[in-house]
C-alpha cells in the first residue's frame, strides 16, 4: 500500500521518489486510468515501462456517452416516442448476459422507436466486444473502424470518446495484450472508500492514511507485553 494526499501528476512522482530510479526503471507494464497527469508522471519516471490504459475506464467512457445520449433524446422525445425510451437507463447499460426479459423488451423498444438511441447502444456494446478480442492487429483493425462509425455517428458524446480512444489507442491495445488491468486495486479501492466513510471528522489527510496502512497493508500489531500474565483474581 503506499497512499499521499492529492491526485496529481506530482503526488504519482512522490510514489516514484520513493520506490527509486533502480526500480522505477525495472517495471515493464503500468495499468492506469486515462487521467494525463498520471501518464505523464509515467512517461517521465519508467521510461522503459508499457503504459496499459485500464479497461474499465475505457469502456467507461462509451457508457458515460449512451447515458448523455438517452439524456438527450429523453429531453427532445414527445408522445409514444417519449414512453418507448422512458425507465430505459439499466437495461441499456446492463452487460447482454444480464438482460431479463423486460430488459429486452424495452431495447426492442428503444430500436423500433429511437435510432440515435439504438445507435449509441449499438456503439456501446461494439466497443465492449472489441476489448474482450486477444489478437492485437484485429483489435486494433477493429478499434479503427469504430472510431470511424462513432466519428461520422452524428453524435456528439461519441465523437468525445472516439478522439479520445484515439489519443490513447497503443494503451488500450496494450490491454488486448496483455490482459492487464486495475481490478485488484479498484477492489482495494473500495475498501479504502468504507474506511474514508469511517474517517468523517479527521482534521489531516495523514490520520486517513494511517488508518488505510492499518486496515489495508498488512500490519500485525499486538497488545503491549508489560510483564508475566498473572491469572486472574477468584
Amino acid at each position: 500500500m503506499w497512499a499521499a494526499p492529492g491526485r496529481s501528476a506530482d503526488t504519482l512522482r512522490e510514489f516514484f521518489d520513493e520506490l527509486g530510479k533502480e526500480r522505477a526503471a525495472a517495471l515493464e507494464t503500468v495499468s492506469v486510468d486515462l487521467a494525463p497527469s498520471f501518464t505523464a508522471a509515467i512517461k517521465e519516471r519508467c521510461e522503459n515501462a508499457t503504459i496499459v490504459y485500464d479497461r474499465f475506464h475505457v469502456q467507461r467512457l462509451a457508457h458515460d456517452a449512451l447515458d448523455q445520449v438517452r439524456r438527450e433524446q429523453v429531453r427532445e422525445a414527445v408522445g409514444d416516442d417519449a414512453r418507448a425510451i422512458k425507465h430505459t437507463r439499466w437495461a441499456l447499460q446492463k452487460n447482454p448476459w444480464n438482460l431479463t426479459d423486460v430488459d429486452i423488451g424495452k431495447i426492442s423498444n428503444v430500436q423500433r422507436t429511437n435510432q440515435p438511441l439504438y445507435r449509441a447502444y449499438l456503439l456501446k456494446e461494439t466497443l465492449a466486444k472489441v476489448l474482450d478480442g486477444r489478437q492485437v492487429n484485429v483489435a486494433r483493425d477493429k478499434l479503427l473502424d469504430w472510431i470511424s462509425w462513432a466519428t461520422h455517428s452524428r453524435l456528439a458524446p461519441f465523437r468525445r470518446v472516439a478522439k479520445t480512444i484515439k489519443q490513447h489507442i497503443e494503451g488500450i491495445l496494450a490491454y488486448v495484450r496483455t490482459g492487464l488491468s486495475n481490478a485488484r486495486a479498484e477492489a482495494r479501492i473500495g475498501t479504502v472508500r468504507t474506511i474514508t466513510k469511517r474517517s468523517f471528522g479527521f482534521h489531516s489527510p495523514y490520520s486517513l492514511i494511517g488508518l488505510i496502512m492499518l486496515c489495508c497493508s498488512g500490519l500485525a500489531l499486538g497488545p503491549a507485553f508489560h510483564g508475566p500474565v498473572l491469572p486472574p483474581k477468584r
